[in-house]
């Protein structure tokens, strides 16, 4: 056989073998792709997990700081201020009058957020606009005395340890439902620790099919 039939024979093999050596490089550069890819993915996924609700909630002050431990420990118990009346409908949060008929012999303005107290409602007779934490959907109807005197159901089950508290927690509003953080909860993904970490639908269903068996008809809270 001939010198240059040899050479022709051996080229497509030595052609093959010179493919091969691309190999290792691409699966090195596709190994690199797949990193960077990935870091993208994570850096854009906790940026979006950070400043997602930061994006969606707006945070508002309450009028003035208000002391629940102050005031707990004062009266002895939640139905001081939060009480039922005759007719046994819920007075909620407490109006300028059920205040002064506390405080009518004590004197205020000691402190700054007494004087924003005194100044701002007392002295001209208005209203304090109050941010309402479990302030439910206008289309919710929610009774407290099926659950604390029919139910014998504890403050704390719904609204946490509020009444231990010194200090106003700021109020977070969804920008696009109007509705409290509260509702939904403070955890994006809606996981819940305790009863009172969330208060949607579901948790009220949950609680339901807990204590009674089944979850309810719609009517019962949608009037």
């Amino acid at each position: 056989m001939s010198e240059l039939e040899n050479k022709a024979n051996d080229g497509p093999e030595d052609g093959a073998h010179h493919g091969t050596d691309n190999g290792p490089k691409d699966d090195k550069g596709l190994g690199l792709g797949v990193i960077f890819f990935m870091g993208a993915f994570l850096v854009c996924f906790l940026s979006g997990w950070l400043l997602f609700p930061k994006l969606l909630y707006s945070k508002k002050e309450q009028p003035f700081n208000f002391d629940h431990k102050l005031h707990a420990e004062e009266t002895g118990d939640c139905e001081t201020c939060h009480f039922f009346r005759e007719d046994g409908t819920f007075s909620g949060i407490p109006g300028l009058q059920a205040c002064m008929e506390c405080h009518t012999d004590e004197p205020m303005g000691e402190t700054e957020d007494e004087a924003v107290f005194v100044e701002e409602y007392v002295a001209k007779g208005k209203e304090v606009p109050w941010l309402i934490y479990a302030k439910q959907p206008d289309c919710v109807f929610f009774s407290h005395a099926a659950h604390t005197v029919a139910g014998g159901m504890d403050c704390k089950t719904c609204h946490g340890h509020i009444g231990e508290s010194s200090s106003s927690r700021p109020y977070e509003e969804n920008r696009i439902t109007g509705y409290s953080r509260d509702i939904w909860g403070k955890n994006i993904w809606g996981i819940k620790k305790n009863s009172w970490d969330r208060m949607k639908m579901d948790d009220c269903a949950e609680c339901h099919l807990e204590k009674m068996g089944h979850k309810g008809y719609c009517f019962q809270c949608h009037k």
